[in-house]
């Protein structure tokens, strides 16, 4: 058994699309219209095999009163790795990404928290 999808719940897709490709640099891996929203996975550009992410809108209430206390509590909902944080945290600050923690060592990682523009904080961890 193995993960093959995890999902992200969003709360505007078309703004997640953007944020998660133009920004993060991930790519689509699919893209299928379903009714009113789609169903649309990405993956890393370093492992376009791995795991995909799907960006999934919120749809029920249940689902966003769980995104909105997440968020408000200030949990982070996905942790995504990188080789370098201070790297990744210059250059999506130069995007005007907004960072709800710097880049912070904790044991033997560095991480740093920000906010995705769709409901999310997301977290960022180096291994160090």
């Amino acid at each position: 058994m193995k993960i093959s999808i995890t999902s992200l719940l969003v709360n505007n897709q078309e703004k997640a699309i953007k944020f998660y490709t133009d920004i993060l640099g991930f790519q689509i891996k699919t893209d299928i219209p379903f009714g009113e929203h789609k169903w649309i996975t990405v993956v890393s550009k370093e492992q376009q095999q791995g795991v995909e992410l799907l960006l999934e809108p919120i749809s029920f209430q249940p689902a966003e009163i769980y995104q909105q206390a997440l968020y408000e509590a200030g949990i982070p909902c996905t942790t995504f790795q990188v080789m370098s944080l201070d790297y990744e945290y210059e250059r999506l600050k130069d995007l005007n990404v907004e960072f709800k923690i710097i880049p912070t060592i904790m044991g033997n990682i560095k991480m740093a928290i920000l906010d995705d523009t769709c409901g999310n904080w997301i977290q960022l961890v180096e291994i160090i």
